[in-house]
């Protein structure tokens, strides 16, 4: 590996621990600080959903405005945020068959969710495991559609380099200026 591929490669492994902790801060610490989260006086709200689709058919046959708005957000969101997480899964693991990622994006989301129930800090809620699936997917897709279109893994590497020194910014903005509290 000669300096410029070292450099690319420490700098795509930096930017996913920043991914990673924006994913920690987002989903785990967006309602509670990490102080408050052991505090005993914390008042604990827990809210669990294990039907499949009823969050989305709520928001999808809601008549409000708010709630049509926050669903939109919502779903929306739980997509968007784990489109990297199958990007950059499909680009540093030599194992790039679609099913084990999109099954490693499962279990990831599963677990999020079973701490989040557990701790009481947000809902846990089996249609943003679905939705986290999907994201997930839409990034191993994008990966796969780049390297059909690309035809070198070198070349995709360099391609999400440059979307990931795009998106930089961004997440580090999200991850230390931004107070998450949803």
């Amino acid at each position: 590996m000669n300096k410029r591929e070292l450099i690319k490669t420490v700098f795509l492994y930096g930017v996913f621990i920043c991914y990673i902790l924006f994913l920690v801060k987002l989903l785990l610490l967006s309602r509670v600080s990490l102080g408050d989260l052991f505090n005993s006086q914390r008042t604990v709200d827990r809210s669990i959903n294990l039907i499949p689709f009823y969050t989305i058919r709520e928001y999808i046959f809601s008549n409000s405005a708010a709630i049509k708005n926050f669903s939109f957000a919502n779903v929306v969101g739980n997509i968007v945020i784990f489109i990297p997480l199958g990007t950059y899964l499909s680009l540093f693991k030599s194992d790039k068959r679609v099913i084990t990622n999109l099954l490693f994006i499962f279990i990831v989301s599963v677990f999020v969710e079973i701490i989040q129930g557990l701790l009481g800090i947000g809902a846990s809620d089996i249609d943003d495991i679905i939705l986290n699936g999907l994201g997930g997917l839409v990034g191993i897709l994008g990966y796969k559609v780049l390297l059909f279109i690309l035809r070198n893994e070198k070349r995709v590497s360099a391609a999400i380099t440059i979307l990931s020194a795009i998106g930089l910014p961004f997440l580090l903005y999200l991850l230390f200026v931004v107070r998450l509290r949803l």
